[in-house]
């Protein structure tokens, strides 16, 4: 028998402040068990579960571990739109003129994560190339 992954972890100040964030970004909700004030906090989305959990350390250098949001029902650029409304902040563009690439956000509490082109993003350019 193997190991599975049961949940990535994340460091964070305010672990349910950043749990509803992610919450958000991934369309779902805070674990129905989860409170404001909680110093952990799961939130379930399709085929991955993230855990906040408070640290006293503030979050200091790149991190080693990031998450990539692949798009499902809107453009890579829609969804940057979106996370950046929702207090996620660009850190860098490695988007190039022919569509291919991804940006770098950071959410609310400056974890890296990136976006990249959504699945009919993709099709279309495959198919435009062929």
């Amino acid at each position: 028998m193997t190991s599975r992954v049961r949940h990535v972890t994340i460091d964070s100040a305010d672990a349910y402040r950043l749990g509803t964030f992610w919450a958000e970004v991934l369309g779902t909700a805070v674990d129905a068990d989860d409170k404001p004030g909680d110093d952990e906090v799961l939130v379930a989305a399709d085929g991955i579960t993230l855990l906040f959990v408070e640290v006293p350390e503030p979050k200091s250098v790149k991190n080693r571990v990031h998450v990539d949001l692949e798009p499902q029902d809107r453009t890579r650029e829609e969804e940057i739109e979106r996370l950046l409304a929702l207090g996620a902040t660009l850190v860098e563009d490695h988007r190039v003129p022919d569509g291919r690439g991804w940006a770098t956000l950071a959410d609310i509490e400056g974890n890296e994560f990136c976006v990249e082109r959504g699945k009919g993003e993709r099709a279309a350019s495959a198919a435009s190339a062929a």
